[in-house]
């Protein structure tokens, strides 16, 4: 692992913000490193309020979305509201969907087949809206992209509105409406929404109209709040607010079909890592393994003994899932070795037989043993689809565009894409995608790093510090969890691994004459010799609480240590 200490800021300005806050410089230095440099960009962080989010109708085109759809139910039209078949589309065709139907009945949803149709929108889903005498389509967390696909369906007199938030190319489609807040001609102050947040950002417009106010779109938020931490977008300015309010309805409140997917869960309260881990999986497995009908019957569900009927089947696939991404996770590791490609700048991988659901696991698993940029195809009709997934810093989309002669399509981000080709392309992409990231990378991008954020002494941390520090959550990208260094400690001879093979390490560790912590470090089993024989060591950690017989303490997770 490669430690970095990120950059002090400027003392004058953590000084004047620690006075103004009343807070220790610790985590003055911990908000100007968020971007937080006055009092009133404090109050938004730790107060995040729904009066913040912005104006819809900032948005572009958004005007022309809300009338349209307007005139769609004046004119009694049959709407279809197509999305992804992740968790962002899944939850981005439940909210508008359920939001529309609460008082317009001529709404059907439709969710592309993985397999059968692949990402994005379809022929066959326009064919399916003709058939259905449907002339409104609703496009979620897809579209961007979908020109032909557009103009297809304007030759049957569908109109379409796209609601997206992937990179555009260079031509947009042909719709009523284009939103994303990552057009070029776009100004909406906030570009980072997810799928689902474009889709809160239309039904926000057209509760304008209906004179409701955003009190009345709670209930929406457990989605968008599960598509925020699923899609990994950063958790900042309108995603934050979003997240906290979301995060606040799972808690309390929660729409019947997320009840009964954490109706097991032993927790009392739950976070945004909770939804990553644990809701977030169970809504893609439907799609993975089944189709994301599923997912969308699920979350759209307002009988709690129905949703709990769903949730179980939904469970079923998501142990076939687990079972599957750990068997491709094997064969690819093996094929790597096989073909001697230990040593590359990338990895990409093919088999036929993989499953299509669960290779972007597969590519993230990978990525744990093989620390680059990794593509894992499989067979998809008479072509070649592949997830790819990139390392921290890496934009493995631009690596992407460099090949876009041996590609039939792709799309994404910087860390995540999918795309497809003819297997003929594979070797002549195969070599491209290899040459482009040797040639572009940067050496240190392939060791994994840990971001810390200061370092401290063990008498920074206090009860009034944890306090502060709960108050940054929801935690997620550009607002990380805090990770501190602290060197010249000691472990009081308690020191052990645990876990059935012993790849876990527990610890009780003190710096000089201070307090002392428990401190856990998952899969850090192998460093017991570092603490032993009473050597001292530094450690990277960040802060939680333990629950032990009714007894809340504070603890140390380790992420890395090293002998002084």
């Amino acid at each position: 692992m490669r430690w970095t200490l990120k950059p002090k800021p400027e003392t004058a300005l953590v000084s004047a913000l620690a006075s103004q806050l009343q807070v220790d410089e610790v985590i003055a230095t911990l908000l100007v490193q968020r971007g937080i440099t006055s009092y009133e960009q404090a109050r938004q962080f730790f107060r995040p309020s729904l009066d913040d989010l912005h104006d819809p109708y900032l948005m572009k085109d958004m005007d022309k979305a809300a009338q349209r759809i307007e005139q769609a139910i004046a004119n009694n039209e049959n709407i279809l509201v197509f999305g992804d078949y992740d968790v962002d589309g899944t939850t981005a065709v439940s909210l508008v969907s359920s939001y529309l139907r609460s008082y317009y009945p001529n709404v059907a949803t439709y969710i592309p087949d993985r397999y059968d149709e692949g990402y994005g929108i379809s022929f066959k889903g326009i064919d399916f809206a003709e058939d259905n005498g449907l002339s409104l389509i609703i496009a979620l967390d897809c579209g961007i992209k979908s020109i032909d696909k557009v103009a297809y369906a304007k030759e049957k007199n569908i109109d379409f509105i796209i609601c997206d938030h992937h990179r555009p190319g260079n031509e947009l489609p042909d719709a009523i409406a284009v939103l994303d807040p990552k057009r070029e001609d776009c100004s909406y102050p906030f570009d980072e929404l997810c799928g689902c947040g474009v889709g809160f950002k239309l039904i926000q417009a057209l509760a304008q109209h209906r004179n409701q106010t955003i009190e009345d779109l709670i209930p929406y938020l457990d989605l968008v709040a599960t598509a925020i931490g699923a899609d990994i977008v950063p958790i900042t300015g309108e995603n934050r607010i979003l997240a906290k309010f979301g995060l606040e309805v799972i808690n309390s409140n929660p729409r019947p079909g997320i009840k009964a997917l954490i109706q097991n869960v032993k927790k009392e309260t739950l976070t945004i890592t909770d939804v990553v881990f644990i809701i977030a999986p169970r809504i893609n497995a439907a799609g993975r393994i089944k189709h994301g009908n599923y997912a969308v019957q699920l979350l759209t569900e307002f009988d709690l003994e129905q949703a709990s009927v769903f949730a179980s089947e939904i469970e079923t696939f998501n142990v076939d899932r687990k079972s599957l991404d750990k068997q491709i996770t094997v064969e690819a590791l093996s094929q790597i070795v096989a073909n001697n490609e230990q040593e590359r700048f990338t990895t990409v991988v093919y088999h036929e037989n993989w499953h299509k659901g669960v290779i972007g696991i597969v590519a993230s698993r990978l990525i744990e043993t093989y620390y680059r940029p990794t593509l894992v195809f499989t067979k998809s009709g008479d072509k070649l689809a592949a997830s790819a997934r990139s390392v921290k810093d890496f934009d493995i989309y631009e690596a992407l565009e460099q090949c876009e002669e041996h590609l039939e399509q792709f799309g994404g981000h910087m860390y995540a894409a999918g795309l497809t080709l003819k297997e003929s392309d594979f070797e002549n992409f195969k070599n491209q995608f290899e040459k482009v990231v040797s040639e572009t990378i940067p050496e240190e991008l392939l060791t994994p790093e840990i971001s810390i954020d200061a370092a401290i002494d063990f008498s920074d941390i206090t009860d009034k510090f944890f306090r502060i520090l709960k108050q940054f959550e929801p935690f997620g990208p550009e607002n990380m969890t805090p990770l501190f260094l602290t060197k010249e400690l000691k472990d009081t001879g308690f020191g052990k691994p645990i876990g059935t093979a012993n790849e876990h390490l527990k610890l009780f560790v003190k710096q000089h004459d201070s307090q002392g912590f428990a401190a856990v470090g998952f899969g850090l089993g192998s460093k017991i010799t570092e603490t032993q024989n009473n050597q001292l060591f530094q450690a990277v950690y960040s802060i939680d609480e333990n629950q032990w017989n009714g007894q809340t303490s504070l603890q140390l997770r380790l992420r890395d240590l090293k002998e002084l």
